[in-house]
């Protein structure tokens, strides 16, 4: 059987990817399908995805699809549960996307918790989690070091919000699925993180559900050859985003939820989060603006550090403003940006230069009143930077047209 003489549209449809599974796959598919039969309120499709088995794990699936009803086999001719996964869903006609792994380690009494928010819209993927909190799990303590060591490198290296990345236990909603799939490359165990981060990254609402998991002691896979994988991955998922080349804005554009009205009358959307994030990183380029000041003064003068602890900070400020505080990624219009950023630079340079010209006009000050004058006047610069920056280097601007 296919997924094409299904007549009928399932609300959630299960995918189960297999490779040499010819002993777990009929249990696996016996017990999901009974404990959807009784607690799941709408339409269902098991799909078993065999991608290049050699043993008799094919033989198994298409005597399941013969015999139990609203479960499919669907036989691919390469391995890779990424791939196995992405031809999956890109063919099905559910509202909900789901897959979980053949072992079951996972209690199935999670499985409504991760599709109800997806059934309902508030959110656009969910994870079972075994590090959230609530989670119960049992497993060796290699796995577990491996698994923490992981998600810490995601979380410090792409700055990954989500705690378990590699739980097989997830689902996600058919229109963000269609959005996503296209642009993830991996097709083998780091298929997983690579949809989670681009859907953060896209603004998508991601729903944790902490699991009972128990640890199948009889795992295949290779942790060292996995993890390995998984690090080429990174690799490249963050290189796609620092060059642009993952299109992170026009993803958002398709995904991301719309922000919340403000609490407060009068005041502008994401007005604080972005007062909270200039703040820290003026906190940070002033600390750098005054450590380069007081090594440069010496063999370039006052106005001369001035001059220089200024143009360093304010190139290093725009760039993390633009990205951090503003959101806005990728290269596209970031030369414009480093431009007018250096516009208001040279506003900010008029405050501190004219104050440290105004100081020696009037007295002949030493270093402490000198760098109590500098301190001020940046202290105005930065306001007048964040003006100017919200509501004109990083506004919002109609596309160009392309020819």
């Amino acid at each position: 059987m296919t997924l094409a003489t299904l007549t009928t549209t399932p609300v959630l449809d299960v995918v189960v990817p297999v490779y040499n599974e010819e002993r777990d796959l009929a249990p696996c598919v016996r017990k999901l399908h009974a404990d959807l039969t009784q607690t799941f309120p709408y339409r269902f499709r098991i799909t078993i995805a065999d991608n290049a088995s050699t043993d008799t794990t094919w033989a198994v699936a298409e005597e399941l699809a013969g015999e139990i009803e609203n479960v499919v086999a669907v036989h691919l001719a390469e391995k890779g549960r990424g791939r196995a996964l992405s031809a999956v869903w890109s063919a099905s006609d559910a509202q909900v996307l789901a897959y979980m792994d053949v072992d079951l380690s996972t209690d199935l009494a999670a499985l409504a918790p991760l599709v109800a928010p997806l059934i309902s819209g508030h959110s656009d993927v969910a994870i079972g989690s075994r590090l959230a909190r609530g989670a119960r799990v049992v497993r060796g303590p290699k796995r577990e070091f491996v698994s923490r060591c992981y998600n810490l490198i995601l979380r410090g290296t792409l700055a990954a919000r989500f705690s378990d990345a590699q739980c097989g236990f997830k689902a996600i909603r058919a229109d963000v699925a269609r959005r996503l799939l296209p642009h993830v490359e991996d097709t083998g165990w780091f298929f997983d993180t690579e949809l989670l981060v681009l859907a953060e990254r896209a603004g998508a609402r991601i729903h944790e559900v902490p699991v009972d998991w128990v640890d199948d002691p009889d795992s295949r896979v290779d942790i060292v050859a996995t993890a390995v994988a998984d690090l080429k991955g990174v690799a490249r998922v963050a290189r796609g985003l620092l060059t642009g080349r993952i299109p992170i804005g026009e993803l958002r554009t398709q995904l991301g939820r719309e922000p919340l009205e403000p609490a407060t009358p009068g005041v502008p959307k994401g007005l604080f989060r972005q007062l909270v994030r200039f703040a820290a990183v003026g906190v940070a380029s002033t600390l750098a603006y005054l450590l380069l000041f007081v090594l440069l003064r010496g063999g370039l003068g006052a106005q001369g550090a001035n001059l220089v602890a200024l143009l360093v900070t304010a190139i290093g400020n725009t760039a993390a403003n633009r990205r951090f505080t503003f959101g806005v990624r990728g290269r596209r219009g970031a030369g414009r940006h480093q431009f007018e950023g250096l516009i208001v630079f040279g506003l900010g340079l008029g405050l501190t230069s004219g104050s440290l010209a105004l100081l020696h006009h009037f007295s002949t000050p030493g270093g402490t009143a000198e760098l109590a004058a500098v301190v001020g006047a940046n202290l105005l610069a930065t306001v007048l930077r964040f003006l100017l920056l919200r509501n004109w280097v990083f506004r919002h601007r109609p596309l160009e047209p392309t020819s």
